[in-house]
């Protein structure tokens, strides 16, 4: 990271003079404030019945990119009758909920079509794409086009953007500062990406840590058998392997209806249990329960919640343990509680068996998916589980709450280094784009 916040011999202009706007401040002396008529031409080519000669585009926070049409994703219309043509080095803007929408201008890279709600425009001779990109980019970050809203969703009229000034330098020197923005931003993004993939790193050294512990101990040189279960392989050899349901009891969640919910006693949703191996000691979520509910219905210390239902196998039967009872709560109709016979399971243990890879190939072997997947309770029990010693569970759950906590301790640290060069980069740009470095 340091090579990339290297310190840079910062140039200035010779001469400044103020810009007339608050937030911009002083501009280099030769630099001039045109307005957007003199420098964008609005383009308007429907596609009409031709959408089929054309890629579908999509103006997201990574810039313009390409949609697959054959593996759609999210929303698509009917038809695209009355999307737009857009070429390469077209900007698109998005000049409607501009305080909402998290990327507001884009330089398309790609010829293909786009939704006719965007305004696509192209610049005139005698400016550099890439200056005004990063000029948009610095400006849309911070929402500073602010003062041109219009109404309830927050509206550019075309007529206001084009009276709007951009400040520019001379065309050589737009090229200049574009191309040492290109540079750095590259270098920025490099550096970005490698920590981003060390925190991968670190996530999967994790699972490996967690699945060799829970199915093989912490011990190397233990005698192994066989589990007779396929995908488990072999265990030690004085650990059992027993179904789920002859370890504790079950139960679904509750169903009411939307009156039940918004006030009263804790309540566990699907969201609190799909991807958390540990239930959140504080619940948001409120249901008015009855007694009997919250009796039928608890969470307390040792109990591990299922998903049970999705759009598909792989997100079936995500867990989660409670390590301390949460007082008067119930959970979802979307979850199965486990709740394991006393002293049969350390919760430690819990949290990191049913939270690693060991039982997900029994969901995709087990699983009939018909419309939606649904996890049963009676197919539950059957799932084959590891029981150790207690003693030997209490030191498996310790050892991985230190390596979690070692681990997440790196990945923090790595995030934090990530937003300190994102921050540069934004830093860098605005520098760039407002003459407070001098670049060429």
């Amino acid at each position: 990271m340091e090579d990339v916040m290297e310190k840079m011999t910062i140039e200035k202009y010779a001469a400044y003079k103020d810009s007339g706007v608050e937030w911009l401040g002083e501009i280099p002396d030769h630099w001039e404030a045109l307005s957007n008529k003199f420098i964008f031409r609005l383009k308007k080519v429907q596609v009409g019945k031709r959408s089929n000669e054309y890629v579908l585009l999509s103006l997201t926070l990574n810039g313009i990119i390409k949609r697959d049409m054959e593996n759609p994703q999210g929303k698509f219309p009917a038809e695209f009758d009355t999307y737009q043509e857009v070429k390469k080095g077209d900007f698109v803007f998005c000049l409607f909920d501009v305080e909402e929408t998290p990327r507001a201008v884009g330089l398309s890279p790609f010829d293909g079509m786009i939704t006719g709600a965007y305004t696509v425009m192209e610049p005139n001779n005698g400016f550099d794409r890439g200056f005004l990109y990063y000029f948009y980019l610095n400006l849309d970050a911070d929402k500073r086009m602010k003062p041109l809203y219009k109404g309830l969703r927050n509206v550019i009229p075309k007529e206001t953007f084009f009276s709007f000034k951009t400040f520019v330098p001379p065309l050589d020197e737009q090229t200049s500062i574009a191309s040492f923005l290109d540079r750095k931003t590259a270098q920025i993004e490099k550096a970005i990406a490698q920590k981003e993939a060390l925190i991968e790193l670190l996530k999967e050294r994790r699972q490996i840590l967690i699945h060799k512990a829970v199915t093989r101990g912490l011990d190397p040189n233990v005698k192994m058998k066989d589990s007779g279960v396929e995908w488990i392989g072999e265990i030690p050899e004085h650990w059992e392997v027993k179904p789920l349901g002859f370890s504790g009891k079950t139960q679904n969640g509750i169903s009411k209806g939307a009156d039940y919910f918004g006030s009263g006693f804790p309540f566990l949703s699907y969201g609190d249990v799909y991807k958390n191996i540990e239930l959140p000691k504080h619940v948001d979520g409120l249901a008015e329960s009855s007694d009997a509910d919250r009796k039928q219905y608890s969470v307390i210390e040792g109990d591990v919640l299922f998903t049970r239902t999705s759009e598909t196998v792989e997100e079936i039967g995500f867990a989660s343990t409670c390590t301390c009872t949460i007082l008067n709560a119930t959970f979802s109709g979307f979850l199965i509680r486990f709740r394991p016979n006393r002293n049969i399971l350390d919760k430690y243990f819990s949290k990191y068996y049913f939270s690693s890879k060991t039982h997900r190939a029994f969901f995709v072997k087990e699983m009939n998916l018909v419309i939606r997947a649904s996890l049963s309770q009676e197919l539950l029990k059957k799932m084959p589980i590891l029981i150790p010693s207690k003693d030997e569970q209490v030191e498996i759950g310790n050892y991985l709450e230190n390596v979690s906590t070692k681990t997440f301790a790196a990945i923090v640290m790595k995030e934090k280094e990530i937003e300190k060069l994102k921050e540069y980069k934004a830093t860098l740009i605005n520098a760039g784009v407002t003459g407070k470095i001098k670049v060429a």
